[in-house]
């Protein structure tokens, strides 16, 4: 596989539409750029749809075929399926509702939280999706939060409990097939704003305890992946945030926290990246940084060509030295274990 090819597998992109044919965009992304996955949304905000992706089990079914059919390495098929207000698969089109982390934290009961957990992961992998982003191991330190406190994302103000949660929900994801997806490193619980809609600053609100879900669930062999967060905190980088930041991921994840496995960004197309770095600028940066796995929902902004803009501007920074060609060898190795672990987990 040349490098071009292997740059491709770098990439969860988002796509328009719940079905696809040969001449849709992302199909050309899978056969001719060799993409490594894609990610599921129920509705289209940068064109104002209501529907996108997901209408129905049966149209979700038949669409994550025809995508993998496409694939000549399977794919990665992503959703954010935590429960409670951030689904994509929705009661009102079929899907069995589930409790809040918020909720199942509140309870503190392990078989309840195992149950809504595995039902998460039932529906996903019959519905073919191999990926579910989430859970979300943020410190619900301030409740007022608006992405994770208000919106009952967090199961706790108290890392234990996180990590006790945790990793019954990942147990009962990896039972059936499905990777999850620890987020949003290094910690977005104490955040006073929302890195969706701009620049977001933890330096005065973040703690320490905040890392415990990540070390006990690293140490524990339960991190299939962990989620960067577009947040800044100026005493851990005084230049990027930790999508972008080479001291918080190489240093603090790898090297501290001794994690090996596949680091996946946050969507580039988030405020907190756009409002400060064009998008081939923050894809380099986030390779240069240590993530292996790149989202661009394709969501919050579309462009169908989005991939095919990216993998140049990649390949230059690698032909002028800003990028090291063998952080895209050694994401692409981690990602295709990653890939491997998800089909041996069903298989098992």
């Amino acid at each position: 596989m040349n490098l071009e090819q292997k740059i491709g597998q770098l990439f969860l992109i988002g796509f328009q539409g719940d079905n696809i044919d040969a001449s849709h965009p992302i199909a050309a992304d899978i056969t001719q750029r060799n993409l490594g996955g894609v990610i599921l949304f129920d509705r289209s905000l940068a064109t104002k749809q209501a529907h996108n992706n997901i209408q129905s089990a049966d149209q979700v079914k038949l669409l994550t075929a025809t995508l993998q059919g496409l694939a000549r390495t399977p794919l990665l098929i992503g959703v954010d399926q935590e429960g409670g207000k951030v689904r994509r698969l929705k009661p009102e089109l079929g899907f069995p509702a589930t409790a809040s982390a918020a909720e199942l934290g509140q309870k503190n009961d392990m078989t309840l939280t195992a149950i809504h957990a595995a039902t998460t992961a039932d529906t996903l992998q019959a519905l073919g999706i191999n990926l579910n982003l989430a859970p979300v191991v943020d410190v619900n330190s301030f409740a007022a939060n608006p992405v994770i406190g208000r919106l009952d994302r967090s199961f706790s103000p108290s890392p234990e409990t996180i990590s006790a949660h945790a990793s019954e929900w990942i147990k009962a994801h990896r039972t059936r097939g499905v990777l999850s997806c620890l987020k949003h490193f290094p910690g977005h619980g104490s955040s006073r704003t929302d890195s969706h809609h701009g620049f977001t600053d933890i330096t005065e609100t973040w703690s320490p305890e905040e890392l415990q879900p990540y070390k006990d669930l690293i140490a524990g062999g339960l991190a299939d992946a962990i989620m960067t967060g577009h947040l800044f905190h100026k005493e851990l980088d005084p230049t990027y945030p930790a999508t972008l930041s080479t001291r918080i991921i190489a240093n603090l994840l790898r090297q501290k926290l001794q994690f090996s496995g596949v680091v996946i960004s946050d969507d580039l197309q988030m405020k907190a990246i756009t409002d400060r770095y064009g998008l081939e600028e923050a894809a380099c940066l986030a390779l240069a940084a240590g993530v292996d796995l790149l989202i661009i929902g394709n969501n919050l902004d579309y462009n169908p060509d989005i991939l095919a803009r990216i993998i140049p501007a990649i390949l230059q920074a690698i032909r002028s030295g800003k990028l090291q060609e063998k952080m895209i060898h050694e994401a692409y190795a981690r990602i295709q274990q990653l890939k491997k672990k998800a089909i041996r987990s069903y298989t098992e």
